[in-house]
C-alpha cells in the first residue's frame, strides 16, 4: 500500500501532497502500535492516542509535528482520528467477525476514516460526498483483507465473516491448512464480486472532490483494485502467494485511469 499511496499522492499539488503524506504517516504509526509493539500494545496505543489528540505535536516526534500542522491547516475533525484509533484497537480484542455488517464496522474504523480525513485535505463539494468516501474506504480495506488472509491468520486473525464461510463450506481448519479448493475459490469469487461492487458504487464520489485531487484518488482506488485481479491470477491462493501490481503495471494503468476520470467528469457515469 505504501508504494501505491506514494505514486497516487505524487499526483496532488504540493501542499495537499504534504498533508496526505502526513496523514499516511499518522495512520502507519497508529497501525504499527498494535502490530509491532513488543510488549503492551494496548498501553502503547493509549499513549499514542494521548499524544495525537492533544493536537500540539512534539519537536522530538516529527510525525506528530507534521500531523498536528496538517490537522490545523486542513481542519480535520477530531472525531475521525478517534474513530481510526478505536478501529485499530479492535485488533487487540476482536479476531473473528460473524457477519459482513460486523466487518464493515471495522472497515469503517480503520479505512473509511482515512478517506474522510483525506477529503478534508483534498477538498470536497459537501456532505453528499461522505457516503462515497465511506464506501471506498470499506472497498480498500476489504481488498487488504483478501490479499492478506494467510498473513492475518499467522497473527491469529480471521476477518472473512463466519456467515460467508459457512455458506461456502469453508472451515477454520481449511484456512489453517491453507487449502485452496473449489469451496475456497467460490468464497473468494463471492468476496471479490462484493468488493468490486463497492468500488463501482464509490467511484462517482470522486467527481465531488476538488478537481486538483481527483486524479490522485482515482489512481489510488483503481490501482488498489488491481490487487483483486492479481488474486484471481494466483488462482485464489492468498495463503502462499502475495497479490500485487508491479510498479510498471501501475504506471501503464495511469492513462486509462485518466480517461475514465474524464468520462466521469463529463457524464457522472462510473465507467469500467
Amino acid at each position: 500500500p505504501s508504494r501505491t499511496f506514494h505514486l497516487a499522492s505524487a499526483l496532488l499539488p504540493r501542499e495537499k501532497r504534504w498533508g496526505a503524506r502526513a496523514l499516511y504517516a499518522f495512520c502507519r504509526i497508529t497501525d504499527d502500535t498494535v502490530d509491532q509493539a513488543k510488549t503492551d500494545p494496548a498501553g502503547t496505543l493509549e499513549t499514542w492516542r494521548r499524544h495525537v489528540l492533544d493536537g500540539r505535536g512534539r519537536d522530538d516526534a516529527p510525525v506528530l509535528l507534521a500531523w498536528s500542522h496538517a490537522r490545523s491547516i486542513f481542519r480535520i475533525p477530531r472525531i475521525y482520528m478517534e474513530q481510526l484509533i478505536d478501529g485499530v484497537g479492535l485488533d487487540l480484542t476482536q479476531h473473528r467477525y460473524e457477519t459482513f455488517e460486523d466487518l464493515a464496522v471495522y472497515c469503517y474504523g480503520v479505512a473509511s476514516t482515512v478517506g474522510l480525513m483525506s477529503m478534508h485535505i483534498i477538498g470536497y463539494s459537501g456532505p453528499e460526498a461522505v457516503p462515497y468516501a465511506v464506501k471506498m474506504g470499506v472497498a480498500l480495506q476489504l481488498t487488504n483483507i483478501l490479499r492478506d488472509v494467510g498473513e492475518d491468520w499467522g497473527r491469529g486473525r480471521l476477518y472473512i465473516p463466519k456467515e460467508d464461510r459457512s455458506i461456502f463450506g469453508v472451515t477454520e481448519k481449511q484456512i489453517a491448512e491453507g487449502r485452496v479448493d473449489e469451496n475456497w475459490r467460490r468464497l473468494m469469487q463471492f468476496q471479490i464480486e462484493r468488493v468490486r461492487k463497492l468500488y463501482d458504487e464509490s467511484w462517482p464520489g470522486i467527481a465531488m472532490l476538488n478537481r486538483d485531487g481527483q486524479f490522485a484518488i482515482a489512481a489510488a482506488a483503481d490501482l488498489y483494485r488491481g490487487i483483486l485481479r492479481s488474486i484471481e491470477a494466483n488462482d485464489y491462493d492468498n495463503f502462499r502467494r502475495r497479490a500485487y501490481v508491479s510498479m510498471g503495471g501501475k504506471l501503464l494503468k495511469l492513462p486509462g485511469i485518466w480517461r475514465r476520470l474524464q468520462r466521469l467528469r463529463r457524464t457522472g457515469a462510473s465507467g469500467t
